[in-house]
């Protein structure tokens, strides 16, 4: 990926204009899925892996954006764009990179924010494309970061996290929650972030410093825009809407208990019972993993994450062959403590915490272990917990 300097120079030489620059991270989620839409509990963590943003204001109401992945520029009446791509994607038009940073920019205008006279903007990104690690947030949040600050308005975090959610969902057309957007946002080196979902409160949860965060690729693509991704909402929302007949304080899932689906379960199609028992049995079990962690007790959070990952396999549905290969082989090995799916599901990526002395041998184990069973050469990641989405200072990114 170009270093910030080399994003600037760039950004310099195909719009004559000298760029602010804006970094946002990707994020692996440690236990809690498909938690945060039902107003619960999860558990991410920002990752060294992020989307930089270069920025200038135009003065003729276009938009140019230039994404240095997908080797594209698009250049069109901004205004124009935004209404007709959104028009497109409400007829089920194929997803396009740049309905990711139109999407914001579509926010930001039902907002009440001037965007009429246009930007030219320059993306790049390191966060691996269709891996769980929430490549289109970190699109999202660097560009609304980028965005306003070249316009000069604040906004608080949680707002902006919220604003880039509704861009997702309402422009982008996949239903999302909050999680995402939300730690890139408020993301702590170090720390993982306990989020409730619901108040959008947070607790830092210390990550123990002699364990990292190994990330491992199935190299399974996945994309929450539409499909099995929806289906699950679309599944909880009926359980839900049966509960809520019978005990009517219960306003999301987070409201309900393992015992309500005892009373009430026989109700619902057998599919719409185990997505629900999944959510419920979740938000106890981030609750759980936070404690650990306060404790340092990683054997513990480790036994959480594997009952995760069980519960996301069987309850849920929403793993596949290739990740629970993976699962496998890490519990084989020396030094980890726990291992689950992370993301939406279907593919992407396996978390794995490592302890720090053993992470070279892990993920070489892993890689010789995955090629064995699958014939697929899988991408390994070793992280720590980074800061959130910020500036980037103009003598540190020309440097």
């Amino acid at each position: 990926m170009q270093t910030p300097a080399e994003l600037a120079a760039l950004h310099q030489a195909n719009y004559a204009a000298t760029p602010s620059l804006y970094a946002a991270p990707g994020r692996v989620n440690l236990i809690g899925e498909h938690t945060d839409y039902c107003d619960g509990f999860v558990m991410p963590a920002a990752i060294d892996f992020s989307t930089l943003v270069a920025i200038s204001p135009r003065s003729d109401g276009r938009l140019l954006a230039n994404s240095i992945n997908f080797s594209q520029q698009i250049d069109y009446p901004l205004e124009e764009f935004l209404d007709t791509r959104f028009a497109q994607r409400r007829a089920g038009a194929r997803t396009h990179w740049s309905d990711y940073p139109a999407g914001v920019l579509w926010a930001l205008r039902e907002r009440g924010v001037d965007i009429a006279r246009g930007f030219s903007l320059t993306i790049v990104g390191d966060v691996p494309l269709g891996a769980g690690l929430s490549s289109s947030a970190s699109v999202e949040v660097a560009t609304a970061f980028a965005v306003l600050g070249a316009l000069g308005v604040e906004m608080p975090l949680a707002e902006i996290a919220q604003l880039c959610r509704r861009a997702e969902n309402a422009f982008v057309g996949a239903n999302v929650g909050i999680m995402d957007q939300f730690v890139i946002c408020c993301g702590r080196q170090d720390n993982a972030v306990m989020i409730d979902c619901r108040s959008l409160g947070y607790t830092l949860a210390p990550i123990p410093a002699e364990v990292r965060i190994v990330i491992c690729n199935s190299m399974v693509k996945h994309s929450v825009a539409g499909g099995e991704y929806n289906t699950r909402r679309a599944e909880i929302e009926e359980g839900t809407a049966i509960l809520r007949g019978h005990r009517p304080e219960i306003k999301a899932l987070r409201d309900a208990t393992v015992g309500d689906l005892e009373h009430w379960g026989a109700e619902m199609p057998l599919n719409v019972l185990r997505r629900c028992r999944h959510v419920i049995t979740e938000d106890d079990r981030v609750l759980a993993a936070l404690k650990a962690f306060q404790d340092r007790d990683l054997r513990r959070f480790g036994e959480l994450m594997h009952e995760a990952h069980v519960s996301f396999r069987d309850d849920f549905e929403a793993s596949c062959r290739e990740i629970d290969i993976l699962v496998d082989l890490a519990a084989k090995q020396r030094g980890c403590f726990g291992a689950r799916i992370t993301g939406g599901g279907f593919g992407g990526c396996t978390v794995n915490l490592v302890a720090a002395a053993d992470t070279d041998a892990f993920a070489e184990a892993m890689r010789a272990g995955y090629l064995a069973a699958t014939g697929i050469v899988a991408e390994i990641y070793s992280s720590r917990a980074s800061d959130g989405a910020h500036a980037v200072p103009l003598w540190t990114g020309m440097a």
